[in-house]
């Protein structure tokens, strides 16, 4: 017996109802993976570029997903490639390195009208930022998103006991940063 996501992929792959159950499909996951895209790259118009394009690739590319995987976590990946992939355009456009690109975009959330965090939340994105790529995705899937190290193993294609250890160390790091600044 298939199960509604299976159903929802083979109507994507299914021309007669590919675009109905796109609809279905942004409808479903559009909250999900803004907020994942929006913990990588801050701010909220770059977001939705990136959102769109994320979209765009699902759907250019539906016929290809073999359900090896969940269909968000197909998704979510795309995603997270598509945000990582921005984030280095930017820094080379900008001339910059990708830590001082870190650097500006959180320089720019206090300016921000759709960052709604205080101080503190402002120096945690600071701290977070400090932290090697893997370790912020880790940190932010765990800390922010509430993925279970199951999820994030299944997402990251990372053990479970890796994922720990690295949100262990991003954490003490984290503690150590908001303790000195």
């Amino acid at each position: 017996m298939q199960n509604s996501e299976d159903i929802l992929v083979s109507r994507l792959q299914d021309s007669t109802s590919s675009q109905e159950a796109f609809r279905e499909l942004i409808s479903e996951y559009k909250e999900r993976l803004y907020w994942h895209i929006r913990n990588i790259v801050k701010n909220h118009d770059d977001t939705d570029d990136i959102l769109q394009n994320t979209f765009l690739k699902v759907y250019k590319n539906i016929n290809q997903f073999k359900g090896d995987s969940k269909l968000y976590t197909w998704m979510y990946r795309i995603a997270t490639n598509e945000s990582i992939t921005f984030l280095n355009k930017k820094a080379r456009r900008l001339s910059i390195t990708s830590e001082e690109l870190q650097n500006k975009i959180i320089d720019n959330l206090e300016s921000d009208v759709y960052f709604d965090g205080n101080e503190i939340q402002l120096k945690l994105q600071k701290a977070i930022a400090t932290l090697p790529e893997k370790q912020q995705q880790v940190f932010v899937m765990k800390y922010f998103e509430e993925l279970k190290y199951r999820e994030m193993s299944e997402l990251l294609d990372t053990s479970e006991g890796a994922l720990k250890a690295s949100y262990h160390i991003a954490a003490k790091k984290i503690e150590e940063y908001l303790k000195s600044n």
